[in-house]
């Protein structure tokens, strides 16, 4: 049987299946990372998140993300980037949920291999609920340094959101 609707983004029909067939060969042939130098992560509860951020002493960007969310992947550079240049200001957590370990370890070698972020993992997906967010991933909880969230953006983070709510949790927000 042979689709018969609208080929999206103006293609022509072989022009749709070139590009399926193009992406196919490249994530056939996308390199594997090596996650052997990424310990497994630390399985949390929601009161271990909530001890976690009351000793941090700073403000916390918690994002919720998983290996298999696409967005996460979009964002995770952006993440990445902004905990290095807030070490010591503003703490970070990845809340990994809803993936297996093997998973987690290979995303974290990929997009996060030195940047300090304290990763913990919530196999059932638990921990956001528990903090008032939803089991959509991305999610990013802002929490001022008093251990009271801020905000919670569901969806992708763009360079200028996240650097407005950092902006806000530095100043007292």
């Amino acid at each position: 049987m042979v689709a018969t609707g609208p080929v999206p983004f103006g293609l022509t029909r072989t022009g749709a299946w070139i590009l399926v067939a193009l992406l196919a060969i490249v994530a056939c042939g996308a390199e594997r990372v090596d996650a052997s130098s990424v310990p497994p992560l630390p399985e949390t509860s929601p009161q271990d998140l909530a001890d976690r951020i009351a000793t941090s002493g700073t403000p916390v960007v918690v994002n919720v993300w998983a290996s298999w969310c696409i967005p996460c992947r979009s964002e995770a550079p952006l993440l990445a980037a902004a905990a290095e240049q807030f070490a010591g200001e503003v703490g970070f957590i990845g809340l990994n949920v809803r993936d297996s370990q093997q998973g987690a370890r290979s995303f974290i070698a990929e997009f996060f291999p030195d940047a300090p972020i304290v990763h913990v993992f919530d196999a059932g997906g638990d921990v956001p609920l528990a903090l008032g967010a939803s089991r959509a991933v991305p999610i990013t909880i802002f929490v001022s340094a008093s251990g009271v969230p801020h905000r919670i953006r569901t969806g992708v983070l763009d360079e200028r959101t996240l650097a407005l709510e950092i902006d806000e949790l530095l100043v007292g927000g």
